[in-house]
């Protein structure tokens, strides 16, 4: 598992991958050629995977990431450490908190 801020990547087995992924939502390279986890809404900055990979998202503010890094990669941001991925495929998890009434992912 690797934590980078408010998101959370682990490793997961092609096997337990849900049995579609072509049917979920291919997410775009930003204007820096990068595969975007989490933007900061605040900072603009972002938690973001260099190199070549795909990253897929179920639909909703709640849904669930895959990412695919057929020769590993770098997770980077502006205020951390980069963190170097071994090829493979992961789940990305954004932290969560509670606020009266509603449950809501991590804003920085």
């Amino acid at each position: 598992m690797y934590r980078q801020g408010d998101v959370l990547i682990v490793p997961v087995a092609e096997e337990a991958l849900p049995a579609n992924t072509e049917g979920l939502s291919r997410q775009p390279r930003d204007s820096r050629g990068r595969l975007v986890l989490a933007l900061g809404e605040v900072t603009g900055h972002a938690h973001a995977v260099v190199g070549p990979g795909t990253l897929v998202r179920e639909s909703g503010p709640f849904g669930v990431s895959y990412l695919h890094l057929p020769d590993g990669g770098r997770v980077v941001h502006e205020e951390h450490a980069a963190i170097p991925l071994p090829k493979g495929w992961y789940r990305v998890v954004r932290q969560r908190e509670y606020a009266p009434g509603a449950v809501r992912v991590v804003a920085d």
